[in-house]
């Protein structure tokens, strides 16, 4: 979300604009589709951010498509949905694209360079920030710095930088809607609220695989099992990361930046149905929960759709169906990673980039089978040990800071390689 300086962080900031920006449409008489950048179309958010753009053909037109290295997935879903521009990350990749798609007319790039330059271009209206890790956030600020619309399904880049992402989007006319499930969930609950109403937001979380493990049957766990997600159907980075419950932390940081609350006022509980998204508890002692299928095309709609409804016959939610709906409370002992959340939050400066830039190289690690499942807090924990504290950091110490904590924490992969 978008604030003017000195506003109050709440939704009402979105809602105003976007209405002003319907009228401003309507007094144009502008009735062409939404066109569409998908960074990391390739990637299961990406893919199923195609289905909701090919589900409403007369809403949405796919006009970018960007991929990391996977060509032929891209050069597939290029020829379906005719670009006007494809770009693979991988420049080793670019000879294949190139061959396949300049013949349709479909305008083609590769390298990291031309990622961050698209953003920037007059082709589209709205990207969705669908890469994991540290590699949306160049992206995501040249689009702020564009004035684009975004919808940021990359929770890191607020949680690496998300005092310099406000900051940015203060001084832009661009607009972030969240496509994560548990903060889209916030986002609707707090429509038509006044941010003074607001108690505390309340982020639920599956569980992952090992929700019923012991610790010591946690620490023995494959990567086989840690992908192996009771609900969602993620990529392999996302999934770890719910495993270990990281991305319950990565979503208490990201929902501060959006939502512009203290610390204090975000919690978690663990839900293993997946059915509540997300809760916002008021001063009043009401509390509003978005409720609905583990679907992620909902909230990429949503977003989509600058918060318009879409119709849709999608399978819907059936609460008769439902036996029960529990809740329970997170055990850090069992998932420490847990608790870099908010030990992130109190910090400050740069320990939140160290701390993704850590868990990046570690799950990469554990997928590989070179470290143990409890091993990847322990590379983070080391990491962040060894990093010099940034109060206040500037993109270039972000930049900075991201190398050489993944340089540590692969030193320490190393070592303990050695051992």
């Amino acid at each position: 979300m978008r604030f003017e300086a000195g506003e109050a962080r709440g939704p009402s900031a979105v809602i105003e604009k976007e209405k002003q920006q319907s009228v401003n449409k309507a007094e144009n008489n502008i009735s062409a589709p939404k066109r569409v950048a998908v960074l990391g179309s390739t990637g299961s958010i990406g893919v199923q951010t195609l289905e909701v753009i090919a589900e409403y053909p007369g809403l949405f037109k796919a006009e970018v498509l960007i991929a990391g290295s996977r060509v032929e997935n891209l050069i597939e879903q290029a020829r379906v949905t005719r670009p006007a521009w494809a770009i693979i990350v991988d420049e080793t990749k670019y000879p294949a694209l190139k061959e396949a798609l300049e013949p349709l007319g479909i305008r083609t790039a590769a390298g990291q360079q031309a990622v961050n330059d698209i953003m920037e271009a007059d082709c589209f209206d709205t990207v969705v920030t669908a890469t994991v890790g540290y590699s949306g956030l160049a992206p995501t600020l040249r689009a702020i710095a564009a004035g684009k619309e975004i919808a940021l399904a990359n929770k890191e880049t607020l949680v690496v930088a998300g005092d310099l992402v406000t900051r940015r989007l203060a001084e832009s006319p661009s607009v972030i809607y969240p496509v994560d499930s548990e903060h889209s969930a916030i986002f609707q609950c707090l429509r038509g609220e006044a941010p003074e109403s607001v108690k505390r937001l309340i982020i639920t979380a599956s569980g992952g695989p090992f929700r019923t493990w012991t610790a010591d049957r946690i620490a023995k766990a494959t990567p086989a099992d840690a992908l192996h997600h009771p609900n969602w159907d993620m990529g392999a980075k996302i999934t770890i990361d719910s495993a270990t419950m990281m991305n319950k932390a990565f979503e208490i940081i990201e929902a501060r930046w959006l939502f512009g609350v203290r610390p204090a006022q975000i919690a978690a509980v663990v839900h293993p149905q997946s059915v509540v998204h997300s809760m916002v508890e008021f001063v009043d002692g009401a509390i509003k929960a978005q409720l609905g299928v583990p679907d992620m095309r909902l909230p990429i709609a949503y977003a989509l759709g600058a918060e318009r409804r879409l119709p849709t016959d999608r399978p819907a939610l059936s609460l008769a169906d439902m036996a029960s709906l529990t809740f329970e409370k997170p055990d850090p002992e069992r998932f420490p990673c847990f608790s870099l959340g908010h030990y992130a939050l109190e910090k400050g400066g740069n320990t939140a980039c160290v701390i993704n830039a850590a868990n990046e190289v570690a799950v990469a690690a554990f997928l590989r089978g070179d470290l143990s499942f409890p091993g990847i807090y322990g590379v983070i924990a080391d990491t962040l040990a060894k990093i010099p504290f940034i109060p206040s950091p500037s993109y270039d110490d972000y930049v900075a800071c991201n190398a050489e904590a993944r340089a540590v924490a692969s030193e320490l992969l190393r070592e303990s390689s050695m051992a």
